[in-house]
């Protein structure tokens, strides 16, 4: 009888020590995966926040060449004048190219002709002029300069006149 109280008492013991073990092993499942799922989601906010920069680095890239493509516009209604077919066609084969390559990257101009609507989502008005007739209240009277759009935000509002 002690041989199979011994062994009952063994048996009770060990099953007391699987529960135990089985507890921790269940502690340190738990606590391995939220590690994971903490890593996981670090390394989401990690990919995130260097797509941001990245996008930041770029948007601002562009708004530094902006000025550039003003220049060029500049330039070549001043070379206009003096008349040198062969220097005009060069500079604008450059601008053309310059304004190929920054499309590709994403920036556009915005569209505007005098007499459009004038839009605060696009437009910034420098100053309002009186106008002689009605309809050109509230209208782009002259375009001082571009806008730009850089995948689907403006990031360059196009300073108008207009009238009022």
């Amino acid at each position: 009888m002690n041989d199979n109280l011994l062994k009952e008492k063994i048996n009770d013991n060990l099953l007391k020590e699987i529960e135990i073990i089985k507890e921790k092993l269940e502690k340190e499942k738990d606590k391995f995966l939220r590690i994971f799922a903490e890593f996981e989601n670090y390394k989401k906010r990690i990919k995130k926040e260097s797509l941001d920069l990245f996008r930041t680095v770029h948007q601002q890239i562009i708004l530094d060449l902006i000025p550039i493509l003003d220049d060029f516009e500049r330039g070549l209604k001043e070379l206009k004048k003096s008349k040198n077919e062969l220097i005009i066609q060069g500079i604008y084969l450059i601008q053309v190219k310059f304004i190929k390559i920054l499309k590709q990257k994403g920036l556009n101009k915005i569209k505007i002709k005098k007499g459009d609507d004038f839009n605060t989502d696009f437009h910034e008005a420098i100053t309002q002029i009186p106008v002689l007739t009605e309809n050109l209240k509230g209208k782009v009277i002259e375009i001082i300069e571009s806008g730009y759009i850089l995948q689907e935000k403006v990031i360059r509002h196009a300073k108008v006149i207009t009238g009022k």
